[in-house]
């Protein structure tokens, strides 16, 4: 809540604790630094949004574009309904420390449609392509092509759906060999 509200630069260690009403010493028998705590503030919220990623991408019945286009989407909706804090998770200059949270959720993230490139080059819906690096680029565009639209702070229901929908053309399209 204090980084959704503030983001990682203005939030306070006393002020996370008022908002936990626990005594910031509290907080830093647990967390020796501001540093580690918003480190595993960001990790667990990763974590999660990398588990919802991937329940999209292991999804029966559907194709791999199909998964990357729908894990795509779902992921930009999420961090447009998150507004403040996606952004503070996404685009805010942290410490060293939590920027290494970040780029290991990014690499978590680019394994997942990694594996969703693979399965489509194995099964003939993709052309020959580096799973590898075009998961990464997937990641890498999508998480930009949603920072100006939480940067404006105000992004309502059809603009969330008009978003999410063209970034995850973008993201299949780049996969397909243009065809969505």
């Amino acid at each position: 809540m204090v980084v959704a509200e503030h983001g990682f630069a203005a939030a306070q260690v006393a002020v996370v604790a008022s908002v936990a009403d626990v005594a910031t010493g509290s907080i830093y028998r647990h967390f020796p630094s501001k540093a580690s705590l918003f480190s595993e503030m960001l990790r667990a919220v990763c974590v999660r949004e990398l588990e919802v990623v991937q329940a999209v991408a292991d999804e029966a019945g559907r194709t791999a574009g199909q998964r990357i286009g729908d894990a795509v989407a779902t992921f930009v909706d999420r961090a447009l309904r998150g507004g403040s804090l996606a952004y503070a998770v996404i685009a805010e200059p942290m410490d060293p420390d939590v920027d290494q949270v970040r780029l290991d959720a990014r690499a978590g993230l680019a394994r997942a449609f990694a594996g969703l490139i693979q399965e489509g080059v194995a099964s003939g819906e993709f052309p020959e392509q580096d799973a590898r690096i075009r998961g990464a680029a997937i990641v890498g565009a999508f998480l930009e092509g949603v920072v100006a639209p939480l940067a404006e702070r105000t992004v309502g229901p059809a603009d969330r759906r008009a978003i999410s929908g063209e970034i995850a053309r973008f993201c299949q399209s780049a996969v397909t060999g243009g065809k969505v």
